[in-house]
């Protein structure tokens, strides 16, 4: 890094011109170089009683909205959304708004440590300089082939950069993974685009300017992909095209956010999705005129009667789906089955017999990559390190001791791997079986990129910027790397870059001068300075879609699921407000309720009332989950929008360590998880059979509605 300057200084060497003008927003070609000061020791560059915004892109999943972050005299206080952002323009969602308290948390990892012992909370502090040398010196000394590196959906510079390591060392390319990814069963779906649209890639729905929206357990609204982009397309397919209203219409067996505010709402069986999409495309098809081969084989009453649905209500929507602009949209929670990859492609083939793709209000793919890898994928990787063939594992962006199904086997496999370095900014699960923590800058401390963004409907790189100097003995991960790299020699010759900006700077250069973007300059500071201001840079107009109109010829085929045994229920898991689980160590977002629930600093098991009656069972009391691959104790909450043989559980809460805000609350679901996969490769974690035993201990569950529930008493 260069010399630090003072703003005083660099205003001498810059002119007072524009230079100045941009440095005192915080978004200047050189504010790199400018100390950010604490409160303390105020910027000089804030003034009394003035706010300074700065642009910059939630990391908080991997939707990628944009953030204006208001700071008052050195610290930052408020997260809004930037209304220039073509994904979020402006809205924000809980996550997003609590990034301060990520910032800010008292239970940060607060300077480099060397773990005394492994699984324990003892660690000592070490240097910056003594954690680069036992990077470089793995990084050196560790054969490429037994390097792994395992990192999170975010920051995609960071991916961009391990993965050239990777490829100079010769060692293998990084895995990225992590809860969403699981949820939203992202390789299933990448791959289903691929078999029905003819290229792999996230689909994109127009549904703002849809007639109808067939939603199969998305839930668009909370969590799927990027919510509040579909939560603003929302609002506008409720306003109506021509005075002309949007109809909603859900299929999943439990009601979430999104099928609580369709039209119509049905509970159909777990793993029946597919089906009931292919009696659909049967019916909207024989509407048009003519059945097409591929649903020639479908017989729709079967499939209605194994899925629980009248025939008559499909062919009512059916009727109405080939009358009007309609787009259906496959969910994680309808792909999360063994037969996950034919339920997505008969869900988007609907899309195809409605002749709404590439069109307004119908189908498209994104311009964003496809960078995940699959549950199959992490297996591979635990396999290697039980076989001893992973001497040196660096994790960043992910907490898989948390994450993954305990049948996977990650923490026992961590015990063979001698070498472990967590980048963790806390100390979760993960972080207390490595070696070393090595702790990143928060995301508001941060520089970075992301270009990985599932619901742009244009080709864009956003923009990540510190908004406050660093609060505590931290360091860019990146800048950990480079410096590791440069000391480790020989492997790495071709890692030229002098520091992360320098990189990310670099990955810029093929943006210079584009006149069809939202920033045209012809060298990079010019570009920076924009780049960091704007909070990116876009396409101005929505790339053209351009996908396969074609119905596959060959006959579309779905194995129902396994009939349900006797005494037994399915067990549905499902993401709310709490996302992957990292950000319950923050009390806004264990203050924030349940939206349909109203529970709070803690999660439960959603039991429709005649099954809890049936058992003997009344909200708050302790119940145990057994399967086959364990058992959770968790508190009762009676629900009647969910099917009487489902029961189902958030995500997120179950922590053992993440800090005092967080450690044991609830329970974690995915302890009852059994490993199995779909034809793509993700996780499957919709086809778990529990059994319900009473413990007869109670625990009231803390909630914002009456004692008697939002439903009144069952």
């Amino acid at each position: 890094m260069s010399e630090k300057i003072s703003r005083r200084n660099f205003l001498k060497v810059g002119g007072l011109g524009a230079a100045a003008a941009a440095v005192l927003t915080g978004c200047g070609p050189a504010t790199r170089y400018v100390t950010r000061r604490p409160y303390a020791e105020m910027p000089e560059y804030n003034q009394t009683g003035l706010s300074t915004y700065y642009a910059t892109t939630c990391r908080e999943c991997p939707a990628g909205c944009g953030l204006i972050i208001r700071t008052l005299e050195g610290r930052a206080l408020k997260a809004e959304g930037n209304p220039n952002h073509p994904v979020n323009r402006g809205k924000i969602c809980s996550l997003g708004l609590t990034s301060i308290q990520g910032l800010y948390n008292p239970d940060r990892i607060t300077s480099p440590r060397r773990v005394l012992k492994r699984g324990t909370v003892g660690s000592e502090r070490i240097t910056w300089e003594a954690a680069i040398a036992v990077v470089s010196a793995a990084l050196k000394d560790t054969a490429p082939s037994e390097m792994a590196f395992l990192l999170g959906a975010t920051p995609d510079h960071l991916f961009d950069l391990v993965s050239e390591m990777a490829s100079a060392a010769g060692a293998p390319s990084p895995l990225r993974a992590g809860a969403y990814s699981m949820f939203h069963a992202s390789a299933t779906l990448i791959e289903a685009c691929k078999r029905v649209f003819g290229k792999p890639g996230y689909p994109l729905f127009d549904i703002a300017k849809a007639d109808l929206v067939l939603d199969f357990g998305s839930d668009f609204l909370s969590t799927w992909l990027s919510p509040v982009a579909y939560s603003k397309a929302y609002g506008d397919l409720r306003k109506g095209i021509e005075g002309k209203r949007g109809y909603l219409i859900s299929f999943e067996p439990r009601q979430s956010l999104t099928a609580g505010s369709a039209d119509e709402w049905y509970p159909v069986a777990p793993g029946t999705e597919g089906l009931v999409a292919l009696a659909l495309g049967q019916l909207i098809s024989k509407a048009r005129g003519k059945i097409h081969p591929a649903y020639a084989g479908i017989d729709p009453a079967a499939a209605a009667g194994t899925a629980g649905v009248s025939l008559e209500k499909l062919q009512q929507i059916a009727n109405k789906a080939a009358n009007s602009r309609m787009v259906a949209l496959p969910g994680g929670e309808a792909l999360n089955h063994g037969n996950g990859l034919a339920t997505a492609r008969a869900i988007l083939c609907l899309n195809l017999v409605a002749r709404s793709a590439n069109l307004a209000g119908g189908a498209s793919l994104s311009p964003a990559g496809t960078i995940v890898s699959s549950g199959r994928e992490i297996q591979a990787l635990i396999q290697r390190m039980n076989e001893g063939k992973v001497k040196t594992l660096f994790i960043h962006g992910n907490n898989p001791v948390f994450e993954l199904p305990q049948t996977l086997g990650f923490t026992q496999a961590l015990a063979k791997v001698p070498l472990v370095i967590s980048f963790g900014s806390f100390p979760d699960e993960t972080s207390l079986y490595a070696d070393y923590i090595l702790p990143d800058h928060s995301p508001l401390e941060s520089f970075g990129y992301q270009r990985v963004i599932p619901a742009a409907d244009r080709a864009m790189i956003a923009s990540i910027q510190p908004v406050v100097a660093p609060l505590h003995d931290t360091r860019a991960t990146a800048d950990v790397l480079l410096a590791a790299a440069k000391a480790a020699g020989s492997r790495y010759t071709k890692i030229t870059y002098t520091d992360e900006v320098d990189f990310i700077q670099a990955k810029l250069l093929p943006y210079l001068n584009r006149k069809e973007g939202s920033i045209i300059a012809a060298e990079i500071p010019s570009f920076w300075a924009k780049f960091l201001q704007y909070g990116g840079w876009w396409q101005n107009l929505p790339a053209p879609a351009s996908i396969a109109l074609e119905m596959p010829e060959e006959a579309l085929k779905i194995s129902p699921p396994t009939p349900l045994p006797e005494g037994k229920l399915h067990l549905a898991i499902y993401m709310n407000h709490f996302g992957d689980g990292s950000s319950a160590n923050r009390p806004w977002i264990q203050e924030t309720p349940d939206p349909l629930t109203t529970v709070t600093w803690s999660n439960f098991v959603l039991i429709h009332p005649k099954t809890a009656e049936k058992l003997g069972l009344h909200d708050d009391d302790v119940v145990r989950l057994d399967t086959g691959a364990g058992n959770s104790e968790v508190a009762v909450y009676t629900f009647p929008a969910i099917r009487p043989d489902t029961v189902a559980i958030p995500f997120g809460q179950g922590h053992s360590s993440l800090g005092r805000f967080a450690n044991g609350r609830g329970t974690n679901p995915f302890n009852l998880i059994e490993a199995s996969y779909t034809e793509a490769g993700d996780l499957v974690l919709g086809d778990t059979i529990v059994s319900i035993t009473h413990t007869s201990r109670k625990h009231p569950l803390a909630r914002v509605e009456s004692r008697a529930g939002v439903y009144g008493k069952h």
